[in-house]
């Protein structure tokens, strides 16, 4: 499994400065931090919501194998809204953990977001050119939406 070492200055604290290892994680692990933070529809099994903030505090933590010697890092730190590490610092850790594990921006996006605020179905190819058997048919530029009149684009204020 690979390993990335961190030697931190003091550039975030004084509390932070040392060295860090890093290692890659298993997908199984990876899987159960994800299943842990993730909440499913019971009947269709849609994600309808996901702690991104908690799996990557506790995937930061599944991969951090050494710290200084002071301890700094600490879970309940990584996930503390007051006192918590960092925003820099966090960042840096969950490039740096990703990058390891192989996390895509893609899957990063999809776990931030509840798949409810956005259809993950993608519209075929032919779906444009579909005709309907009854009622007429409207050409593409007879259906043009033009802006209402309580639009933002088209107030005069």
């Amino acid at each position: 499994m690979h390993s990335q070492v961190l030697e931190l200055d003091e550039r975030f604290g004084n509390e932070y400065a040392g060295k860090y290892v890093f290692q890659e994680i298993s997908w199984a692990k990876r899987s159960r931090i994800i299943q842990k933070h993730t909440k499913y529809h019971p009947i269709s099994g849609n994600v309808l919501s996901s702690d991104f903030i908690a799996i990557q505090a506790e995937t930061i933590w599944a991969s951090l194998k050494e710290q200084p010697a002071d301890k700094p890092i600490t879970l309940e730190k990584l996930l503390a809204e007051e006192n918590g590490v960092p925003i820099g610092l966090g960042e840096l850790f969950s490039q740096i953990v990703n990058r390891l594990n192989s996390v895509s921006l893609e899957e990063t996006n999809f776990l931030s977001e509840p798949s409810e605020d956005k259809n993950q179905t993608k519209p075929s190819q032919t779906s444009a050119s579909a005709k309907s058997s009854d009622g007429p048919q409207i050409s593409s530029q007879d259906s043009q939406q033009k802006p209402s009149s309580n639009s933002p684009l088209s107030s005069t204020s």
